[in-house]
């Protein structure tokens, strides 16, 4: 029982816990108070640009306990830069810290379940650990239950990882991922889901870890703005596709319109066309059309940072499986009767969701050292 007390003070001292706060009430301050209670070693506390009528208690927080740094922003930028500047200034003053903690200024992350967070950081895992909340809960206001479960579906069928909670604010990760989540792209609220589909794609597990569902008062102390950050974190969530789906349609018009023009050139108007004339051109513009493809998905899309030539043997290979899968399915579906038109389409569109999880995993997917 004395180890494991020791191994959770330990865990505790080790730990910063990282507040982003905009405008708080009087629960901030008591929130740091038991957090100082439970033995955390140190707390860092963000004003993301509130008014001169809050910074008394800001002043009240950082005067209680030398373990607690308040730090300012003048203006209000947003939650992804709140926490960024909270990230470089760990990194640059406490190097002998084990990990960072995220938790937001509402009360919805109870003291509790900080600790256990910071006991799994202490175990040495590289993840990132979610604090992750049973929205089954009667307490739960619906707009937060539906939100969720909507970004759940869509960031499992987009990035292959079923998370239950993607946009808890409890979150935790070892003291070497805080250069990797500082370059993550993101002001507001979006920036937590950029950090999602960034570990996803860098292979950096993500560990849900089970909090207690904490909402007071419908929570309407939040500042996220139900529609209009709603729609930024579902512009993040589908962005990639969105780009692929561009860069295919492209691809797709500069593919006929390449097979068009040389079939005018070997044949001219009204000319029979023999059939090795017609692969010929057919050949060409594929080529020239999978190139294309090629280089935007790498450049636009995945954004690819690394070398290439690993990236297009494996882009032909791909390609080539989905155009064997194609005929196969089409076949298949044919034996039992369905028409080949509406055969076609249902297989090469399940094909187009694979193939954009093989190429954004496999193809161009890049893992983080």
């Amino acid at each position: 029982m004395e180890e494991m007390e020791t191994g959770r003070e330990k865990a505790l001292a080790d730990a910063v816990i990282l507040i982003p706060s905009l405008e708080p009430d009087e629960r901030l301050p008591a929130y740091v108070r038991q957090l100082a209670d439970s033995g955390f070693g140190h707390i860092v506390v963000v004003d993301d640009g509130s008014d001169e009528s809050y910074q008394d208690i800001f002043r009240r927080i950082g005067e209680t306990d030398p373990r607690v740094q308040v730090l300012h922003h003048e203006v209000n930028r947003g939650k992804g830069v709140a926490l960024k500047t909270g990230y470089r200034w760990i990194q640059e003053n406490l190097p002998e810290s084990s990990g960072v903690i995220t938790a937001d200024a509402d009360g919805q992350h109870t003291v509790g379940d900080c600790v256990h967070l910071a006991e799994e950081l202490e175990k040495g895992k590289r993840a990132l650990y979610l604090g992750s909340r049973d929205f089954s809960q009667p307490n739960v206001p619906p707009k937060s239950r539906t939100g969720n479960r909507f970004t759940s579906v869509l960031f499992f069928l987009l990035y292959g990882k079923w998370l239950q909670d993607t946009q808890t604010g409890l979150r935790a990760f070892r003291r070497e991922d805080l250069p990797f989540m500082t370059e993550v792209e993101g002001e507001r609220f979006e920036y937590e889901m950029n950090v999602l589909i960034a570990c996803a794609r860098h292979d950096l597990p993500m560990i849900p870890i089970t909090i207690e569902t904490v909402y007071e008062n419908e929570n309407r102390g939040t500042h996220y703005h139900p529609l209009k950050d709603s729609m930024r974190i579902f512009r993040v969530i589908i962005r990639g596709f969105v780009r692929f789906m561009g860069a295919s349609i492209i691809c797709f018009l500069v593919d006929h319109l390449l097979f068009n023009v040389l079939n005018l050139l070997a044949f001219g108007n009204g000319a029979a066309k023999a059939m090795k004339y017609i692969a010929l051109s057919t050949a060409g513009a594929r080529v020239v059309s999978a190139s294309l493809n090629f280089a935007l998905n790498k450049k636009f899309v995945f954004r690819l940072k690394g070398h290439t030539g690993g990236a297009i043997a494996k882009y032909i290979v791909v390609a080539a499986a989905i155009m064997l899968l194609s005929a196969g399915g089409v076949w298949l579906l044919g034996r039992i009767g369905m028409n080949s038109t509406l055969a076609k389409i249902i297989v090469d569109t399940l094909l187009y969701f694979l193939s954009y999880r093989i190429q954004q995993k496999w193809v161009f997917g890049e893992k983080e050292a």
